[in-house]
């Protein structure tokens, strides 16, 4: 039994008994009464655990007041049924999310969790710091956005509150303003969009955060869209520009031997299907609307992946091809 186990079962029966000797905690968890006893101090000092000993009943207890009391506790110990590798896991997300949050909001309301996690571990400020180098999270290309509208979208979202903003479009190079209603926050390949419905053009957007100037939330509530919706309008096709408002067709790759063994394992798309063909190869149809991103994810492959089909998909490809050679060549 480990530690964390072990203040899971004092908390139990104590809950369980209201009182509880030494001697019968000590026999219960099977361990030295050294170890009880540092136990015991850990709940109370790292833990705020309120055990007190009551020498008249020989036992352990919680230190409550007479119950209907205004200042009646109602003990728990947080997170104490996490084991050991399960709160490693955990600080290991938490890493994870500071490196998609850069210190916003996410990260600093998440902060005390990190505190209590360690906590939990029994290590100190220079400890944790020294685990968290163990941890290493690399985010390529990634899109930084700005804590203020981060904050701006997540809290509107959890208001459900509209958006009155102003948004870069890269496309045509301008600015211009948007009423928006939020309706799902999403991360994709180290940056953060919202996916809001569009009161300016009556249909479900997709918005980069780090293309929103400055905004502010407005006292209307929020259109709501259902998520199902939202998701077969948006989610639909390939890449993250490629919703149910472009048709759709499949697309079919066909990977050579020694790439099969790595993209066979990949996620293209939800939806996908693929095939491991006799001679080591893999067939892989996914669905997309946009050539764009797709061709760049084929392109990634090189010699390793042909496009079978359709026509369309294997000319954008082609094209790209040409203009990289001829770029090249022209150095």
């Amino acid at each position: 039994m480990d530690r964390t186990e072990r203040f899971y079962k004092i908390e139990m029966l104590i809950r369980n008994r209201g009182c509880v000797s030494f001697a019968v905690l000590k026999e219960e968890l099977g361990v030295s009464p050294a170890t009880l006893k540092r136990d015991l101090e850990y709940l109370r000092s790292r833990m705020d655990a309120p055990i007190v000993y009551d020498r008249f009943a020989n036992g352990y207890q919680f230190d409550t007041a007479q119950p209907g009391s205004r200042t009646q506790v109602q003990h728990e110990l947080p997170g104490v049924w996490f084991s050991e590798r399960e709160i490693h896991a955990l600080l290991t997300m938490h890493q994870l999310i500071q490196g998609l949050d850069e210190g916003g909001m996410l990260a600093r309301h998440l902060q005390p969790l990190q505190g209590k996690l360690h906590g939990m571990l029994g290590t100190s400020e220079r400890e944790a710091q020294e685990l968290m180098k163990r941890v290493k999270i690399v985010t390529p290309a990634r899109r930084p956005v700005a804590g203020r509208i981060f904050e701006l979208a997540g809290g509107a979202l959890m208001q459900r509150r509209r958006i009155e903003m102003t948004y870069y479009t890269r496309g045509r190079k301008a600015e211009g303003k948007r009423t928006v209603s939020p309706q799902r926050l999403v991360h994709y390949r180290n940056t953060w969009y919202l996916d809001a419905w569009c009161h300016k053009t009556d249909s479900l957007r997709r918005f980069a955060l780090d293309a929103i100037r400055n905004g502010v939330v407005l006292e209307h509530k929020a259109k709501d869209v259902a998520i199902k919706t939202v998701e077969a309008e948006l989610d639909g096709g390939y890449g993250i520009f490629a919703g149910a408002r472009q048709k759709s067709q499949w697309a079919t790759l066909r990977f050579a031997p020694e790439a099969a063994q790595w993209v066979q394992h990949e996620q293209w798309h939800p939806a996908q299907e693929a095939k491991m063909e006799s001679d080591g190869s893999l067939t892989l149809w996914v669905p997309y609307a946009d050539a764009t991103e797709l061709a760049m994810d084929v392109l990634r492959h090189g010699e390793q992946v042909r496009v079978v089909g359709p026509a369309g998909l294997a000319a954008v490809v082609a094209k790209r091809l040409r203009s990289a050679a001829q770029a090249y060549v022209g150095q």
